[in-house]
C-alpha cells in the first residue's frame, strides 16, 4: 500500500497536522513538517519528548479493517469502530465523516477503555491509518505516526486526513457501493515504569535534568563526560574556592562532572547554563548540538590557555585536511591546510559513512564556465578536492540530517537509512582519504564510542545519546534523567533511520508487512582511535579533583540530602508560624502597611503533627522564654474582603488536640502551615501576667499611628475594648500609646480593606464599637487632629490619603531609548497617575518646558528590551497601563525620548530613515525624512533634494527598497509613504544616471550584485554582500564591454578587478560568463515579479575587507547564533 500521490514524504506531511481530536477545534490547523506529535510544541517534556525511546520490548503488531456501509448517509458528527486488541490493549478508530470542523475527513486512533484505566496510565504505539482506494490500490491514502497515549491525550491522529471532496467523489474509488474501507495498522511496545526506575542502581550512571528545552545539550554533555581524558582535563583546570559556579564555566563544568560521577540521582544543569550567560528562556531556543559543541570547545580551549591542560581540545578533537586545486594542462598546484574539530558528512544520497567519506574527497573538475584562475597562467582546467593530512584521536562526525530544500524554500529533515559501522577504517583502499603528506605509520582504525540521536522533525523533537563509556559490548542510553542498558542493535541498527518493517501477528487476510518511517535516527557519531583508546579511556578518580572542589561539592551534597530528608518527612510535620507584637512593630511602616504582618518573616516551628498542642506550648516556652501560663494563642482567618486578621483565641479543648488536627480545622487550603498570633500581657512593672479572661463582650483591636509630617505609619499596640463601649472612652489610652499629651485631640479611622482598592473610613468616636460593626482583629489607625493652617505643607494630611498613596506608589526606572541597558533616573509616581501626570514629571526632571515633547516606550519583561512601538499621545489612561506586560507582569521600567516637536504633531507625520548615495562620493548619508502621513514618495525625494548636495541641479532621484544586499523595489513617485516600512528594509535614495533615462528599445536595466561562493563538502552556497546597483546593458554588448563600464563605475583597481568572476544568477545558481558572451541574451524577460532573483553577479574569491568602493559598502557580516558569553 502506498501514499496517494508520488510527492516526497516531507511534502505530503506538510499538508496535515496531528492532534488529539477535539470537538472544539476551530479553523484549519497549523502546519508542521512531519507527523511527529512532539513537533507541535518543541519543548521537550517527559511525556512527549522521547515517546519511541521509552518502549523497550519488541513490538506486537496487528491490522484492523473496518468496513463502513451507507457511508454518505451517516448523519452523526463522529463514529467509533468496533474495539480491537493489540499488545494486550484495547483500541478503536474514531472518524468524523464530515470533518472535525474542517473540509477533510478527520481520523484518529483511540484508546477504547481510557475512561476506566487507572490514574497515570500510559501506552506507546506506532500506527498508520488508511482509507483504501477500491479501484486502484496504489491510490490508497495512508498516513503513519507514533504517540505516547495517556489520560490527557487518549486519541491521536489526523484532523485533515484527506479532502472530503476526494472521499465523496464516486469517480475517485474511495466509496464503492457507498462503502468505505478503513485500515489501521497498530504496533505496540511495552513501556518501562520510569517512576520507580533508579538509573544509578540499574546502570551505575545518572542522567541530566532537562530545563525545558535543553535535551540537545544534555546529550552532548554526557558524550563529553564519558571521554575520561576530557573529563580529567576539565578537573585539572585551575579554579579556587572563591569562584562561583554560575560565573565560571570551568568550575560549573567541574561541578557538573563531579556530580555525574558521584551522585545517586540525576544532575541539574542550571549552574552551567548560567555560567554560559544564558539566563532567559530564549537562550534555549535556537541552538543545535553541532553549534554548541563548537562554541563550548572554543570557549574551553580559550580558558585552558596558560594552564597545565593547555592544548587538550586540540589534542583530542583536532584533525587537518588539505584543500587543493591542481591544474591539468600546466604545472600549477594550490594547497591550503585547514584544521577541523568535527566533520560534516552528507546523508542524502549516501548509504553509509564510507560513501560520505568518498563524497567528501570526491574530485571536482573546474572547466568550461567554471575554470580556475591560476595566477600567471590565467583561466585553466583544474581538479579541486580535499584530502586528509591527519585524523584526531576522537573523531566527531556530524551527519547532515537537516538540509535546505530549494524547491520548497524550507528546511527538511532527512530520515533516509544511513548506516555506520562499529569499527571505522579510514585507511581503507590503500589510504584513499589521505593526502601525500599524511603520516602512514598512524593506523586510522576507529571504534564507535557514542551515537547522538534526534527523534522528531525539523521544527522540534527530542535528543538523546547511546554511549559505551568503556568501549565494551555494553551500551547505555542517556535520555535526560534516565539511563538504561541497551544492546548494540538498539544503539546502531535502530538508529540508521529509513523505514521500520513490522511483521503481522495474525496470519490470514492481507498479510503485507507494516512499514513505518523512523523519525529517530543518528545525527552525530563519536569514534575513538583504537591505538589511542587506552590513553583516552583512562581512570579518573578523586585525586584528579581539586580539594576545594571536593569539599564544596560534598557539603552541597550533604545539604541536598538534608533537604531531601526534610522533604521526605514533610507529611509528618506541620509548620507553625507564630506572630507576636514585636513582629508587628518591626514590619508595619517598613515592610508592610496594610493588615498586620508578613507571615513569612515571623518565627516558625517545625512540629510533628502527632504532638499535642499543649506540648507545643512548652516548646514555645523553652524557645521564647514565655512560660505556658502566660501564653494565649489566636487563630488567624481570611475575611471575605481578603484581609487576614486574628479571629479568636484557641479553646482549651482545641489546645488538647494534636497539632495536625488543629491545622486541618484552621486551614481549609490543606497546606502544611498553622498561623497563630501569640498574645502576651505585661503588668505595669512590665512583668508577664496571665492573659485576662475574654468574654463575648470583649473585642481585641490593633492600633496604628500616622504622622502626616513624617509620612510615617507605625504599630503602637493593641487593646481590649467592650463592644458596648465607645472610642471616646479609650482616647487617653491611645494618647499614652502614642506618647501624646493626655488631652491631645486625635482622629480615628478604621482600615477596612486594601484590595482591589483602599477602603479606610473615619470612625465615629461617639458611636459604640458594636454600632460601628467593629470586631476582633480590626485595625484602627489614628493621628493628631489635622490643623489646616499648619498642614498646608503636608502631602497626605490624613490616614486615607496616605494609604491611597502607599497602595498606588510606583518607583519607575527611566532609561534613554538610545541607551536601553542603563537606568538614567528613577521617579516615584503613582499607578493611577494619568498620561499627562507622568510626562509632566519626566519633563520636570529633565528641565524641559514642554512635556508633550516627551515620548515614552514600554518595556518587554521577557526580552528585557524596549517594545517595538512607543506609547501614543494620551493613548493610555494611567501609569499602570504603561507598565503592565501581557495583562499579568508589572514592569518598573520605561524608556523616554526627547523629541524636537510635540508628540501629537509627530504622530501626524511619518518618519523614514533613508540612506542617500551620492553619484560620485563614497560615503552614504543617513537622512531622517519627516513628512505628513498622506505624503508620497515624490514628496520624500523633493525633501531629500533640499538636504543633500546633488551632482547637478536638475538631477532626478529615485527611492529603492534594499534587503540582504538585493534591490527588491523601485518605489513609484505617487506611492503613499504611510505604509512604507523602514524597520527591516533599507531605503536607499540615489540619482538616476543619465544613461538610464534614455533607454533604447532593446536596452535592458539589470540588477548587479556582489557575491561570494562557499563550497562546503562540494555544496555551493551563494552569499550576497555589499551594495547592489542597476546597470543598463545594450543589445549585442559583450561581457568584456560590460566589465569595462562596471570597473569604471566602481573605480576598482585592475589588480583587484582581475580576480572577479562574472556570472548570470537565477534563483541562486551561477552560470559563469566568458568575455565574448552577449550579456543581453541572458536577460530576456522584462518586468517580471522577482526580478531581483535574476542578476549579473560579481564574484569575489577573497572576502577579506578591502577599501570601500562606492557600490560595495556595508559588507555582510556573519554572527554565530549560539553564544557563550562568559
Amino acid at each position: 500500500m502506498t501514499m496517494m500521490t508520488p510527492q516526497p514524504l516531507d511534502q505530503q506531511e506538510d499538508e496535515e497536522m496531528l492532534v488529539p481530536h477535539s470537538d472544539l477545534v476551530e479553523g484549519p490547523q497549523p502546519l508542521v513538517e512531519g507527523p511527529q506529535p512532539m513537533e507541535v510544541a518543541p519543548a521537550d517534556n517527559d511525556n512527549a519528548g522521547s515517546v519511541e525511546n521509552q518502549a523497550n520490548e519488541e513490538p506486537q503488531a496487528s491490522r484492523f479493517t473496518w468496513t463502513i456501509e451507507n457511508f454518505s448517509r451517516l448523519n452523526m458528527k463522529k463514529l467509533y469502530s468496533d474495539v480491537f486488541t493489540v499488545g494486550g490493549y484495547k483500541w478503536r478508530v474514531l472518524i468524523f465523516p464530515k470533518g472535525n470542523n474542517v473540509d477533510f475527513l478527520s481520523m484518529y486512533l483511540d484508546v477504547a477503555d481510557s475512561a476506566t484505566l487507572p490514574y497515570g496510565w500510559s501506552r506507546y504505539a506506532q500506527f498508520s491509518l488508511a482509507v483504501v482506494n477500491q479501484m486502484h490500490n496504489k491510490l490508497t491514502v495512508k498516513k503513519d505516526t507514533q504517540h505516547q497515549f495517556n489520560q490527557r491525550e487518549s486519541d491521536w491522529g489526523f484532523t485533515s486526513f484527506m479532502p472530503l471532496s476526494d472521499l465523496y467523489d464516486p469517480n475517485k474509488g474511495y466509496l464503492m457501493n457507498d462503502t468505505c474501507l478503513v485500515e489501521a495498522d497498530v504496533a505496540v511496545r511495552k513501556v518501562i515504569d520510569y517512576w520507580a526506575y533508579d538509573s544509578k542502581k540499574e546502570t551505575g550512571y545518572v542522567g541530566l535534568k532537562n530545563q525545558g528545552a535543553t535535551c540537545y545539550m544534555n546529550s552532548l554533555l554526557q558524550t563529553l563526560y564519558h571521554i575520561p581524558y576530557f573529563r580529567k582535563a576539565v578537573y585539572h583546570m585551575p579554579t579556587t574556592e572563591n569562584d562561583i559556579p554560575t560565573g565560571s564555566i570551568p568550575l560549573a563544568l567541574q561541578s557538573l562532572f563531579y556530580k555525574l560521577q558521584y551522585n545517586d540521582t540525576s544532575v541539574a544543569t542550571k549552574e552551567l547554563t548560567k555560567s554560559f550567560g544564558w539566563d532567559t528562556y530564549d537562550s534555549f531556543m535556537q541552538h543545535d548540538v553541532q553549534e554548541l559543541n563548537r562554541v563550548l570547545c572554543e570557549k574551553l580551549e580559550d580558558k585552558m590557555k596558560g594552564t597545565v591542560v593547555e592544548g587538550t581540545i586540540q589534542k583530542l578533537f583536532e584533525g587537518h585536511h588539505m584543500n587543493y586545486i591542481e591544474c591539468i594542462n600546466v604545472d600549477f598546484k594550490s594547497t591550503r591546510k585547514e584544521s577541523f574539530y568535527d566533520l560534516q558528512l552528507d546523508v542524502k544520497g549516501c548509504k553509509d559513512v564510507y560513501a560520505s567519506f568518498d563524497k567528501y574527497v570526491e574530485v571536482e573538475c573546474l572547466e568550461g564556465d567554471n575554470k580556475y584562475h591560476a595566477e600567471e597562467h590565467g583561466l585553466q582546467d583544474a581538479k579541486k578536492g580535499v584530502l586528509f593530512i591527519d585524523f584526531p584521536p576522537v573523531l566527531q562526525l556530524q551527519l547532515k540530517r537537516f538540509e535546505y530544500d530549494f524547491m520548497r524554500d524550507t528546511m527538511v529533515k532527512i530520515n533516509d537509512r544511513y548506516e555506520f559501522p562499529l569499527e571505522l577504517d579510514l585507511d581503507r583502499d590503500n589510504g584513499k582519504y589521505l593526502s601525500p603528506d599524511a603520516d602512514r605509520s598512524v593506523r586510522n582504525l576507529y571504534t564507535l564510542h557514542s551515537v547522538l540521536v534526534h527523534s522528531g522533525g525539523v521544527h522540534g523533537g527530542h535528543y538523546y545519546a547511546f554511549i559505551r563509556p568503556t568501549l565494551t559490548d555494553q551500551w547505555y542510553k542517556f535520555d535526560d534523567e534516565r539511563v538504561t542498558k541497551e544492546d548494540v542493535k538498539r544503539a546502531l541498527e535502530e538508529q540508521y533511520g529509513g523505514e521500520e518493517e513490522l511483521p503481522q501477528t495474525n496470519p490470514g487476510y492481507n498479510n503485507t508487512p507494516f512499514k513505518f518511517t523512523k523519525y529517530s535516527n543518528a545525527y552525530m557519531l563519536v569514534y575513538i582511535r583504537v591505538s589511542d583508546k587506552d590513553k583516552i579511556i583512562c581512570d579518573v578518580d578523586e585525586k584528579d579533583i581539586a580539594e576545594h572542589l571536593r569539599i564544596r561539592l560534598k557539603k552541597e551534597q550533604e545539604e541536598k540530602e538534608d533537604k531531601r530528608r526534610y522533604k521526605a518527612q514533610a507529611h509528618l510535620y506541620t509548620i507553625i508560624k507564630v506572630a507576636r507584637d514585636g513582629d508587628l512593630r518591626e514590619q508595619i511602616g517598613k515592610d508592610i502597611y496594610f493588615d498586620l504582618v508578613d507571615h513569612d518573616k515571623v518565627r516558625n516551628f517545625r512540629i510533628q503533627k502527632q504532638m499535642p498542642f499543649n506540648l507545643f506550648k512548652e516548646e514555645v516556652a523553652k524557645e521564647l522564654g514565655i512560660p505556658v501560663q502566660f501564653q494565649r494563642f489566636w487563630i488567624w482567618a481570611k475575611r471575605q474582603n481578603h484581609t487576614y486578621r486574628p479571629n479568636r483565641p484557641l479553646t482549651a479543648q482545641e489546645e488538647a488536640q494534636t497539632v495536625g488536627t488543629l491545622r486541618e480545622v484552621s486551614n481549609k487550603a490543606h497546606n502544611a502551615e498553622l498561623k497563630l498570633f501569640l498574645e502576651v500581657e505585661r503588668g505595669p512593672d512590665l512583668q508577664l501576667v496571665p492573659p485576662p479572661e475574654k468574654i463575648k463582650e470583649d473585642i481585641l483591636l490593633f492600633f496604628k499611628l500616622y504622622d502626616p509630617h513624617k509620612e510615617e505609619l507605625r504599630y503602637v499596640g493593641r487593646l481590649f475594648v467592650k463592644s458596648t463601649g465607645k472610642p471616646l472612652e479609650i482616647l487617653m489610652k491611645l494618647n499614652e500609646l502614642a506618647g501624646f499629651a493626655p488631652d491631645q485631640e486625635i482622629e480615628l479611622f478604621e482600615e477596612i480593606k486594601f484590595e482591589p482598592s483602599v477602603m479606610c473610613e473615619r470612625l465615629d468616636k461617639r458611636a459604640s464599637f458594636r454600632f460601628s460593626q467593629i470586631e476582633d482583629g480590626d485595625i484602627i489607625c489614628f493621628q493628631k487632629w489635622p490643623h489646616p493652617e499648619t498642614d498646608e505643607q503636608v502631602r497626605f494630611p490624613d490616614v486615607p490619603s496616605y494609604l491611597e498613596y502607599v497602595k498606588n506608589r510606583q518607583i519607575v526606572h527611566f532609561r534613554a531609548l538610545e541607551r536601553p541597558k542603563e537606568d538614567e533616573f528613577c521617579l516615584e509616581l503613582a499607578k493611577n497617575h494619568t498620561y499627562d501626570d507622568v510626562v509632566e514629571r519626566v519633563a520636570q526632571h529633565l528641565s524641559l518646558d514642554d512635556p508633550s515633547k516627551i515620548r515614552l516606550t514600554p518595556h518587554n519583561c521577557y526580552s528585557q528590551q524596549p517594545k517595538p512601538n512607543p506609547i501614543k499621545y494620551r493613548s493610555v489612561d494611567h501609569l499602570i497601563d504603561m507598565l503592565v506586560h501581557y495583562n499579568q507582569v508589572i514592569s518598573d521600567i520605561l524608556y523616554y525620548e526627547v523629541l524636537d516637536i510635540p508628540l501629537p504633531e509627530l504622530q501626524c507625520l511619518k518618519t523614514l530613515k533613508v540612506a542617500f548615495h551620492h553619484a560620485t562620493k563614497d560615503e552614504a548619508t543617513i537622512l531622517n525624512i519627516r513628512l505628513p502621513k498622506p505624503s508620497t514618495v515624490g514628496d520624500v525625494l523633493n525633501e531629500i533634494k533640499t538636504k543633500v548636495e546633488l551632482s547637478q541641479p536638475n538631477a532626478e532621484l529615485r527611492l529603492l527598497e534594499v534587503f540582504y544586499h538585493k534591490i527588491y523595489k523601485i518605489f513609484p513617485t505617487h506611492e503613499k509613504i504611510e505604509n512604507i516600512n523602514d524597520q527591516y528594509w533599507t531605503l536607499r535614495a540615489e540619482e538616476i544616471p543619465e544613461e538610464e533615462k534614455n533607454l533604447g528599445p532593446h536596452d535592458r536595466l539589470i540588477h548587479v550584485y556582489h557575491f561570494t561562493k562557499e563550497t562546503a563538502q562540494n555544496q555551493v552556497q551563494v552569499q550576497n554582500f555589499g551594495e547592489p546597483f542597476f546597470l543598463v546593458i545594450h543589445e549585442g554588448e559583450t561581457l568584456a564591454e560590460v566589465k569595462a563600464r562596471i570597473q569604471k563605475k566602481l573605480q576598482v583597481p585592475d589588480e583587484e578587478f582581475s580576480k572577479w568572476k562574472f556570472a548570470f544568477l537565477s534563483l541562486g545558481r551561477p552560470e559563469y560568463l566568458e568575455d565574448s558572451d552577449i550579456v543581453s541574451t541572458r536577460f530576456q524577460r522584462r518586468d517580471v515579479y522577482g526580478a531581483w532573483e535574476q542578476y549579473l553577479g560579481l564574484e569575489h574569491s577573497d572576502t577579506t575587507p578591502k577599501r570601500s568602493y562606492n557600490a560595495s559598502q556595508n559588507r555582510h557580516t556573519f554572527e554565530k547564533p549560539v553564544k557563550i558569553y562568559n
